[in-house]
């Protein structure tokens, strides 16, 4: 059933053949290593080819038709990108049987290999569509969205359609800029059902081509201009490329299309689209501005929007006197019921009125109430009072080093609960590396190696980096058996109840424990009819003993 519904993810691409008509086609085919994930038990890839034979065997004869892979040849490659199929008139068969040897392995330079089938298209010469399938982000360092902004400036009649399998609404707006910057579509499907019902849900309402008009003197040269303002009376954001501007064509019931006539990115936004009704939005950051408007062919119509907004820039320190951002602190500006932030200094445009602006580093956090008028720049820093805990240990108070990723070391609340438990904070495999955040207090620095646990009192100030070495009074105990199906350390001693514990044990001829200073006992078991051996054996601090037992 699914394979069948699946089959509606491509065959949808039958039904763009009038689009397709309007000039060349290529659709750029993900080949990455993520391909073979899985879609109701059939992987991606397998639904991609089964829809291909079947979508192929139902194009008219004069499609021109293309095919672009990407990282279907070699791991870890950024520049593997084949132009598989040139676009041209018959490439039915050839697409099919290209799209069964394909065999996924690679990254996902999707930016690459649509600027790539963009020139294979020669979109400066004709119409050309992209249609990019893709399950998963850019990998190869570039951005689609001003790649899109970059073809789009163009000038040039090219448009590209993008399709996402599976990807977060966070993960779908970094490549639907690509779709929106072109005036293409962007098609979000969480399954090959939902894929293929988006799919032929847009192309129908897509219009069929309309006859080309007949050359006619233009009476403006732009018939619309958006301007946006972040106040009434506020000067125009003229240049500002983090407005986004679209006019959406009003059907008979009065509803926006679901494809822009028009739009791009600036302040002050100026274009020509057939006259009519339309719905024009105006979007910066979160904030949406939306009104209907009337268009004719024969006078520029201002379209004006005031967002009633103003901008929050945020330097986040952990101590008044730092003189730079701290990048691993989480910003956010709370505005009505949206929010938006970053890490490090961050730049948001909110609505003016009440804000909250909270930050973050680890479990350190801080909140604070501001106003925020229209047309306003308000700087502030944010300070959110962290430590960094940097740990070591040593194995005896004049012993050796603890080196290796086997160490434990956790930030533990000073004061133990009811039951003696402390929550912990942060913690870390390892000493020294990057150390751990946690808020300014008094805290346990805990450590755990093999069967040693030991703590210490530290104490930690905002903006100040500690290095506590911690002593956890250990030693080594080396144990070679030859022939031993299995080793374990025990308790050197029975408790009043008669026991022994075992401690742990390993497998083979060899095991190694850390443990306290202190007497125990060696058990080691062999097979077949050999008999046990146990041994007393010492541990001392900072010391490593071996023993040997034949």
């Amino acid at each position: 059933m699914i394979r069948a519904r699946a089959l509606g993810f491509l065959a949808a691409l039958a039904f763009t053949t009038p689009v397709m008509a309007a000039g060349k086609t290529i659709i750029v085919l993900d080949g990455s290593g993520s391909m073979w994930g899985q879609i109701g038990g059939t992987t991606k890839i397998e639904i991609a080819r089964d829809t291909l034979r079947q979508v192929m065997s139902t194009l008219p004869e004069d499609t021109e038709l293309g095919l672009v892979a990407y990282g279907h040849r070699e791991k870890g490659s950024c520049s593997d990108i084949e132009i598989a199929i040139p676009p041209q008139k018959g490439t039915a068969g050839a697409i099919v049987d290209f799209a069964d040897r394909l065999n996924p392995k690679g990254k996902t330079p999707l930016s690459e290999a649509v600027r790539q089938a963009a020139g294979e298209l020669r979109i400066e010469e004709n119409a050309a569509t992209v249609i990019l399938v893709t399950d998963g982000l850019e990998t190869c360092d570039a951005d689609p969205c001003a790649l899109g902004r970059e073809l789009e400036a163009a000038g040039v009649d090219f448009t590209a359609h993008v399709v996402g399998f599976g990807l977060s609404e966070e993960e779908g707006r970094q490549v639907a800029c690509l779709a929106e910057n072109t005036g293409g579509l962007y098609l979000k499907a969480d399954d090959a059902g939902q894929l293929a019902e988006a799919l032929q849900t847009t192309v129908a309402k897509a219009p069929e081509p309309a006859p080309e008009p007949k050359p006619q003197p233009a009476a403006v040269e732009f018939n619309v201009r958006g301007i946006a303002r972040l106040s009434q009376n506020g000067p125009d954001l003229a240049d500002n490329s983090s407005v986004r501007w679209d006019f959406f064509p009003l059907g008979e019931n009065g509803e926006p299309a679901d494809r822009s006539a028009a739009g791009g990115y600036r302040g002050v936004y100026s274009a020509s689209v057939p006259a009519g009704s339309y719905r024009a939005k105006a979007r910066l950051g979160r904030i949406e501005i939306e009104q209907d408007v009337e268009l004719t062919d024969d006078r520029t119509t201002d379209v004006i929007a005031v967002l009633d907004a103003g901008q929050v820039q945020i330097m986040p320190k952990r101590t008044p006197e730092d003189a730079e951002a701290d990048t691993s602190a989480r910003v956010d500006v709370h505005f009505g019921d949206q929010s938006d932030g970053g890490y490090g200094e961050t730049s948001v445009w909110a609505k003016a009125g009440p804000i909250t602006v909270t930050g973050r580093i680890a479990k350190a956090t801080v909140e604070e109430k501001h106003e925020l008028a229209a047309g306003e720049t308000l700087r502030l820093d944010l300070v959110i009072g962290s430590g960094v805990v940097v740990p070591a240990a040593v194995y005896s108070e004049d012993g050796p080093a603890v080196e290796g990723g086997s160490i434990r070391f956790e930030v533990m609340e000073a004061k133990a609960d009811i039951n003696g438990k402390r929550d912990t904070l942060a913690g870390q495999y390892g000493p020294g590396k990057q150390g751990m955040d946690v808020p300014p207090g008094d805290y346990m620095l805990y450590a755990r190696l093999g069967k040693t646990e030991t703590m210490m009192p530290i104490s930690v100030k905002a903006g100040e980096r500690i290095e506590p070495t911690i002593n956890i009074n250990a030693g080594v105990l080396f144990v070679s058996a030859p022939g031993a199906h299995r080793i374990e350390f025990l308790e050197g001693k029975k408790d009043i109840q008669g026991r022994q514990q075992t401690l742990s044990g390993e497998y083979g001829e060899e095991a190694q424990e850390t443990l306290s200073p202190g007497e125990y006992e060696i058990f080691v078991r062999y097979e077949g009819y050999r008999a046990e051996q146990r041994q007393k054996a010492m541990v001392a601090a900072g010391e490593r003993t071996e023993i040997v037992i034949e």
